[in-house]
């Protein structure tokens, strides 16, 4: 079942990140505060965040935003699936999920930011198979080494 996440959700998302052993410590506390913002207050300006719950546990979550100060444009901030649940579609359902709720805004561009280190090559690769083309690299930009890479992605209106 993919439902709106719940602040009661929080502590079972961050595991669920956490174990998924992409993130870096300080990625996690940056969720945890993601979260607690997004409970407390933006929801009101246009961000959402969906749990995938299977046997009623959260295996996979996904954070859009619309992008400030632009014609329709979201971003996807967090997209994550528990390491046991990977590879069975999930990832794709919830980035699904994601487009579609961004068109039903009338959205039209959908970005994805990302790290360049080896062990997010997977994840570069899931965003080009669902039809994600690099932008933007930025050389160094979160350490020596590590380039930020911008996804993007037109979207088109949603069929009626």
């Amino acid at each position: 079942m993919l439902r709106p996440t719940e602040s009661t959700d929080s502590l079972a998302i961050i595991a669920l990140a956490t174990e998924t052993g992409v993130f870096q410590s300080h990625e996690i506390v940056a969720l945890s505060e993601v979260l607690d913002d997004y409970h407390a207050s933006n929801r009101e300006y246009g961000h959402a965040c969906f749990t995938l719950e299977l046997a009623s546990e959260p295996v996979g979550f996904v954070y859009f935003a619309p992008s400030a100060m632009t014609d329709r444009t979201y971003e996807v901030w967090w997209i994550a699936v528990a390491k046991a649940s990977q590879g069975q579609g999930h990832g794709k359902r919830l980035l699904d999920w994601a487009e579609h709720e961004v068109r039903a805004q009338n959205g039209r561009l959908l970005l994805i930011e990302t790290s360049s280190l080896p062990h997010y090559l997977p994840t570069c690769e899931f965003y080009r198979k669902h039809g994600y083309t690099v932008a933007a690299q930025i050389p160094d930009f979160y350490s020596d080494g590590d380039d930020k890479l911008i996804f993007w992605k037109k979207l088109h209106a949603p069929i009626a």
